[in-house]
């Protein structure tokens, strides 16, 4: 696979760490004397530009977190001047007041930068063509996507999401060779495929580039085998940049991480203690290159661990385990934790169902936390005796309990009963709060 920037990503680990430093002094500088909530908290921990002598001085520098970054909607962590702004994004906001990227000139280039890195290592070249599925707009992954395809030259279909009959018709009629959309509405089209009477194998189709929400090892060999691709996984947060963080390159073996631009550490989320390499925790990312809302020490709260062995493909940089979860989507069941990627691990490996879930968490009548899982199965197994089907669903039920320790009622529904999504799936409907 093509490696975009050799001289980066494949760089010493001497020199990329006296880069970080360097970078990491000037972030400190710039917030310092431009963003007055950062001067404070620094001020608060003791902590001025000069503190800032090595990597391991960022231990000093205090967190940052979600709420902070809603307290401060919408130019709080402005560290230009508003004539430097070129693009603004933001999140959601569906779970509160949203947060706010915004942009200089450098940040777009640097943006465009680390996303033709991460195409590049699904294979794409200026004679590709892509097919952005991610949602365009004030959400970061339509345009993350556009800026890469467009640095690289390759040919780019801005679909945009949603609208699945015509996403296959382009796909068919321009000749898409690299798709990028969520996880599981990649699978979404493979099903309207199958109605529709399309066979991937027949379309020049060879790649896809899956992120916005976390999926299991199993549901990558569910979309590669559906697709007949080779799926990636991609990392991003509209906090740091949007998508363009860390991405697989065609070993899959955990994801490169960007370090000239951001710098990561895994902390103990429940003491922030920083945690040695291999070890799970949540994710922290410093933002070591970002003009217009730099961060510090950004709790993303995503669970995983950062991997140093040496990768077949050349680049040296660290990688990210593909996410195992979130701190804020973990489910406590009487007493085990568990993250629904685990679920869905477990789900994927068992024949006869489809990739397609939901988990329920509600309180019974004795007051206890209890879970059921809906799960879709194929048409033949549904429609099957009902021995088969009470086997099927004792299999599910055991193997959960032996791989995660949870005791779940399980639902075997029909195909195509669970509500599909066009971006992110929801996996959980907790009750309990109801």
């Amino acid at each position: 696979m093509p490696i975009w920037n050799k001289e980066i990503e494949c760089a010493s680990h001497e020199s990329r760490r006296k880069l970080q430093l360097e970078r990491l002094q000037k972030t400190v500088e710039r917030v310092y004397a431009r963003v007055p909530f950062y001067r404070n908290k620094l001020e608060g921990a003791g902590v001025t530009p000069d503190t800032i002598a090595s990597l391991k001085d960022i231990a000093k520098i205090p967190f940052t977190t979600k709420d902070e970054l809603r307290q401060t909607y919408p130019y709080g962590l402005l560290a230009c001047d508003r004539s430097e702004l070129v693009e603004i994004h933001t999140s959601s906001g569906t779970t509160g007041t949203p947060v706010v990227g915004a942009y200089t000139e450098a940040d777009i280039d640097m943006w465009s930068d680390v996303m033709a890195r991460t195409l590049s290592m699904a294979g794409c070249t200026k004679d590709d063509t892509v097919q952005n599925g991610y949602g365009y707009g004030l959400f970061t992954g339509g345009l993350g996507v556009h800026y890469g395809a467009r640095r690289i030259g390759a040919n780019i279909l801005p679909i945009s999401s949603g609208n699945t009959r015509r996403q296959l018709k382009v796909m068919r009629d321009f000749g898409a060779t690299l798709l990028t959309c969520t996880p599981s509405y990649s699978l979404f089209l493979a099903e309207a495929a199958h109605e529709e009477g399309i066979d991937f194998r027949e379309l020049p189709l060879k790649a896809g580039c899956f992120g916005a929400e976390p999926w299991s090892e199993n549901m990558r060999v569910e979309i590669e085998s559906k697709l007949d691709i080779s799926a990636h996984d991609i990392y991003g947060l509209t906090e740091l940049i949007g998508p363009g963080v860390a991405a697989e390159c065609e070993h899959k073996n955990g994801q490169h991480f960007n370090e000239d631009c951001f710098y990561p550490e895994i902390i103990d989320p429940h003491t922030g203690e920083v945690l040695p390499d291999g070890e799970k925790g949540e994710l922290v990312i410093t933002a070591l290159r970002r003009e217009g809302t730099p961060l510090l020490r950004y709790r993303t709260r995503d669970i995983t661990y950062l991997m140093r062995d040496t990768c077949a493909c050349g680049r040296t940089s660290v990688r990210i385990h593909r996410l195992l979860g979130r701190t804020d989507d973990m489910m406590i069941i009487r007493g085990v934790n568990c993250f629904p990627s685990q679920i869905e691990n477990v789900l994927m490996r068992i024949e006869g169902t489809q990739p397609h879930y939901q988990i329920v968490i509600d309180r019974g009548a004795t007051h206890l936390d209890e879970i059921e899982i809906q799960v879709e199965v194929e048409e033949a197994v549904f429609s099957d005796v009902t021995r088969a089907m009470e086997q099927l669903r004792q299999r599910i039920r055991n193997e959960l309990k032996s791989e995660l320790g949870i005791m779940a009622n399980i639902k075997l529904v029909e195909p195509r009963t669970i509500a599909r999504s066009e971006g992110k799936a929801q996996r959980i409907i907790d009750r309990r709060t109801i």
